[in-house]
């Protein structure tokens, strides 16, 4: 058992925090900006919360940050009352957020001026990964600090991989999302081509979903899509923000990325029409305006 903190409470780190407490077994202090939801967690799993993120992070084995984009992180990391100064020699944090590459590099150099180590642990899977502790977690870091940080990772994740050192975690992050925004852009285009030619979309996708065309996607999303419902899991200003770091990041290293660059600026027509907390499955509706 070791000592934990985990820092943000949200949709995805409330029940990983969860897992951490429960499955791993470890002795778990949080933190969260709303001090009611710490308050909620604590009633639910046990453990405790500290005021501060420098209170939860104190003699902690493990720091765990799971909040919502760069600033957010640097906020909490390095900060006033930010993790970093707080942690013991020796320690490791975990970053879960998804964030830039570039933050991900200063955080590993800040945690090593203390003698700390650093991995960058961005996830995938969602709120239903999420709670039934079946992520996949995208890493960067030194071997050393992952192979100690693995096990208390694996509390949460289905796998768990190495991707190279600070920062890869994130650029493989960025890979997922590319991979998804055209995906499910093609899904909600063969689902509408479907409707508008009179087929049965149910009928369509249990055939092709068997054959090339299938995807996770496909195999969760296309009900709720044909139905015209979209509150099921990441949120379509999430997804933007993740695209935001993704083209930044293209414009940096050189990639060129029309489908991703085109997609982003059809969430941003699903965000007009109302679609902001909608799930990424709702480029569907933008469609069918």
């Amino acid at each position: 058992m070791a000592k934990v903190a985990f820092i943000g409470l949200g949709v995805m780190g409330f029940p990983m925090a969860g897992h951490l407490r429960v499955k791993g077994g470890h002795e778990v202090k949080v933190y969260n900006r709303t001090t009611a939801k710490a308050e909620d967690w604590v009633a639910k799993f046990g453990g405790s919360y500290g005021l501060t993120p420098a209170e939860a992070a104190e003699d902690a084995d493990f720091v765990f940050t799971c909040v919502g984009n760069d600033d957010d992180l640097r906020s909490v990391t390095v900060g006033e009352n930010g993790v970093i100064a707080a942690m013991k020699a020796g320690a490791i944090l975990i970053d879960n957020t998804t964030a830039s590459a570039e933050v991900a590099r200063e955080l590993a150099d800040a945690t090593a001026a203390k003698g700390c180590g650093f991995i960058d642990a961005p996830v995938s899977g969602g709120q239903a990964g999420a709670e039934n502790g079946v992520l996949t977690v995208m890493c960067g870091g030194e071997p050393e600090t992952f192979d100690k940080a693995r096990p208390v990772i694996d509390a949460y994740a289905r796998m768990v991989g190495l991707m190279g050192p600070a920062g890869a975690g994130q650029l493989t992050k960025m890979v997922n999302q590319i991979c998804i925004a055209g995906l499910v852009q093609g899904l909600a285009e063969g689902v509408h081509f479907g409707k508008k030619a009179g087929l049965d979309i149910e009928k369509v996708i249990e055939v092709i979903s068997k054959g090339a065309a299938g995807s996770w996607q496909m195999e969760n999303r296309h009900k709720t899509m044909n139905q015209g419902k979209y509150d099921f899991g990441f949120a379509v200003d999430w997804m933007r923000k993740d695209l935001d770091i993704v083209l930044t990041e293209a414009r940096r290293n050189g990639a060129n990325l029309p489908v991703t660059a085109l997609v982003d600026q059809f969430y941003g027509e699903v965000q007009k029409l109302g679609g902001h907390r909608w799930d990424t499955s709702s480029l569907l509706a933008r469609l069918e305006k």
